[in-house]
């Protein structure tokens, strides 16, 4: 069975940074129905051919064989953090169709033939939640500022593309960065740290990453939650005369 969870969308509030990108199904309730991901990357894949069309596009990508098994055409599969649907099935080659927004605002739209992509297939019930639960809707993406590497691991400082994102992204915290759940290091206004062990290195895409690289963010979603509801009270309170005003950021 796929894990999934059913979530009522609603207009977002006026001051929010904009809905994040990722594949949504209408389930038999009329609610959204949104696949789940575990943040652990399953391995790398291959993009074996690239169709361009006006505002959309296809990729045929190729998993590890193993990893193709039991695909069926509809399923969803997370390339470099971004939730898919599978089109059509060929052996371990599998077709997703990705319309022109998602292009845009994730780094799927530099993809070509040949480039190595992090793959994930949903997760199912009785899955190992490994990293942290991630929903595969980009939120924004990020460059690869500095790469600093020591004997056993690598530190890698990212600028986001979007800073309004960054009050979701904490010390010590999680974040997806191309689908692989990490556990963020530093932060400051504009942009953040990781540090990756040789294990991420070697199974991710991330080993093959270097400065002025871009990449897909996805901030974790209970910290965006907290943080907006406590965004709204202050606001409330504020607008009730019950606080002073809050200080500009």
């Amino acid at each position: 069975m796929q894990l999934q969870a059913c979530t009522l969308r609603s207009a977002r509030p006026s001051g929010l940074p904009p809905a994040p990108l990722g594949a949504r199904r209408a389930g038999r309730t009329g609610l959204a129905v949104q696949n789940l991901f575990t943040g652990i990357v399953q391995g790398k894949a291959t993009v074996r051919a690239v169709e361009r069309k006006t505002d959309f596009a296809c990729f045929d990508i190729e998993l590890p064989a193993e990893r193709a098994d039991n695909v069926a055409i509809g399923a969803s599969v997370a390339i470099n953090g971004t939730c898919l649907t599978v089109t059509e099935q060929r052996g371990p080659v599998l077709r997703f169709d990705v319309m022109a927004e998602t292009l845009r605002r994730t780094n799927l739209g530099a993809l070509v033939v040949g480039t190595p992509v992090n793959f994930e297939r949903s997760a199912r019930v009785g899955d190992e939640i490994g990293g942290h639960t991630v929903s595969g809707h980009v939120h924004s993406t990020a460059k690869i500022v500095k790469v600093t590497d020591t004997e056993n691991n690598r530190r890698v400082e990212f600028q986001l593309a979007d800073p309004a994102w960054m009050k979701y992204i904490l010390p010590k915290g999680f974040v997806s960065v191309d689908g692989c759940s990490l556990t963020v290091g530093e932060v400051t206004p504009a942009g953040f740290s990781v540090y990756l062990i040789p294990e991420t290195l070697r199974v991710t895409v991330a080993g093959m990453k270097g400065e002025g690289d871009e990449v897909n963010i996805e901030v974790e979603t209970q910290t965006q939650a907290i943080v907006d509801t406590v965004e709204r009270v202050l606001q409330k309170y504020v607008a009730e005369g019950r606080l002073p005003a809050l200080p500009q950021q």
